[in-house]
């Protein structure tokens, strides 16, 4: 078989033999070894290595610009040729630093910084490529493209901003994702996404923010996740000056101790915060666990400082804004002589009785007076009972797996000892008083009547009791302990099955 001799020529050219070695390292280091990075580095170091030695044992030089020998086909391929060494060069450059450019505990960072390092490695390839292998003075052209690089920059201002904004608040880490951050400007939410171009927010809304990056790093911006999730909240009072401030304090106190929404280290304070003939200004702070539960906690404390204002004779005064009243009338009606027949006023499943009905109770019930770490009531105990805290802070504790685990906390109108209404129930928990506490007692046996004649009353009393004890569970939810969770479950399944079979059943 004859072969023409210029086919045979180029057959024999090294510089042919070079392009059939550099197609063969591509396919070798871009799809065999794709997915192994350590492999792959070898790979192109290796490929590297032979290529570099087919080039130099031919007098080729990658790096100088070809004078133009051989044919236009040799003349081709070597440009390729040099064109994958430098590609070559690149892609073991950019292993290289994917694999031991690490920050530690920091991968965020890491990836960016790989990033840069990885686009300043392609645009010296891509420098290199057009002066080594195409001839083009390199500094003539970045000379004379100076004008279309002034008009681009004007162009992407606002995108380059965002791109090197993004950059340093990556590098400095005012946030990471899952925080939840406040700007000056008002915007708040949950960091989902932060990229080259713009942060994501999660607001409290359930919508995405898109802020670019250049527009963040210009706004004052507070992060309230850290050092940890907990939220300082303050809320501010005014109690008409009826009593001396320390009985305010005193009141204060009570709400914060009482409160089931709130964190307990560090401790809630009571902050006077002045003092004239119309108001005790009083301010409470407080920390909740997260900032998604700062309207619950505010609703209940506004809820429990009427409770506590009511039992301790306080009033609460008048805005400071208020020219008819002139700051000194109270926005709360003057109470009733009966402490008693005022505590039963106060109990949502008593408001169908009538006013005779509920002084009738008010006079055969008594009142009790614990001390602080007395024991109200033991779990399992019967009472017989109705119990109602008149004044103070009873805290309800569950015997678990791992000892006590706090329920809830009762404050002025709640009660417990349901087991006077719900035959073959006990008491749940144990109740402790943790402050002086006032109670009021009533008998089964004024109770009974009335339920029998107002059954609608069984099941108001178990929708508050249900209330009140979902409290418990969503406040162990928020503290994330399952043993608390656990008890509290257990708790609302023993009392839906007494009432059941106490109203023959769903």
């Amino acid at each position: 078989m004859n072969i023409d001799p210029t086919i045979a020529d180029m057959m024999s050219s090294p510089i042919i033999n070079a392009g059939w070695v550099a197609l063969a390292g591509v396919a070798a280091t871009r799809a065999l070894v794709r997915r192994h990075s350590i492999l792959k580095l070898i790979a192109q170091i290796a490929f590297f290595i032979a290529l570099t030695g087919i080039l130099l044992a031919n007098g080729i030089l990658p790096y100088d610009i070809d004078p133009g020998r051989g044919s236009a086909v040799e003349t081709v391929v070597l440009a390729l040729v040099k064109i994958v060494w430098w590609m070559n060069v690149a892609w073991a450059l950019v292993a290289f630093v994917r694999l031991f450019l690490v920050l530690e505990h920091t991968p965020r960072e890491a990836r960016l910084i790989q990033d840069i390092v990885v686009g300043l490695i392609y645009l010296g390839t891509a420098l290199s490529i057009v002066a080594f292998v195409f001839g083009v003075p390199v500094g003539t052209l970045l000379a004379t493209s100076g004008i279309f690089a002034i008009i681009l920059g004007l162009a992407l201002q606002n995108t380059l901003s965002d791109a090197f904004s993004g950059v340093a608040l990556n590098l400095g880490r005012p946030f990471v994702l899952g925080d939840w951050i406040k700007l000056s400007d008002g915007t708040e939410g949950r960091v989902v996404e932060s990229n080259w171009r713009a942060t994501h927010l999660l607001t409290s809304g359930n919508n995405i923010a898109v802020l670019p990056n250049g527009f963040l790093a210009k706004l004052g911006l507070t992060n309230v996740s850290h050092p940890n999730e907990t939220h300082g909240i303050p809320l501010s009072l005014r109690i008409a000056p009826t009593k001396p401030p320390a009985a305010a304090i005193e009141c204060m106190e009570m709400v914060l101790l009482s409160c089931n929404s709130i964190v307990r280290d560090p401790p809630p304070l009571v902050a006077l915060r002045g003092l004239d003939a119309a108001a005790i200004e009083v301010d409470l702070l407080f920390r909740v666990s997260s900032l998604a539960y700062s309207i619950s906690a505010k609703n209940e404390l506004i809820d429990l400082v009427y409770r506590h204002t009511r039992s301790a004779g306080l009033t609460l005064a008048s805005p400071a804004s208020s020219p008819s009243l002139g700051g000194a009338s109270s926005a709360i009606p003057d109470a009733p002589n009966s402490p008693a027949r005022e505590l039963l006023e106060s109990v949502p499943f008593f408001a169908a009785l009538s006013g005779e009905e509920r002084q009738a109770l008010a006079d055969a019930g008594s009142s009790r007076i614990y001390r602080k770490d007395e024991i109200v009531a033991r779990q399992g105990q019967t009472l017989g009972s109705l119990m109602f805290v008149q004044r103070g802070v009873l805290l309800l504790t569950r015997q678990g797996q791992h000892g006590e685990d706090e329920i809830m906390r009762l404050a002025p109108g709640d009660f417990f000892g349901e087991d006077a209404l719900l035959p073959g129930t006990a008491e749940p928990g144990t109740m402790t008083a943790i402050a002086s506490t006032v109670i009021f007692e009533l008998d089964k046996k004024h109770l009974a009547p009335l339920f029998e004649e107002r059954p609608d009353m069984a099941g108001d009393l178990a929708a508050i009791l249900a209330q009140r004890f979902e409290l418990g569970l969503r406040d162990a939810h928020s503290t994330r302990n399952r043993t608390h969770r656990r008890s509290v479950t257990e708790m609302l399944k023993s009392m839906e099955t007494a009432f059941l079979a106490t109203n023959g059943g769903p």
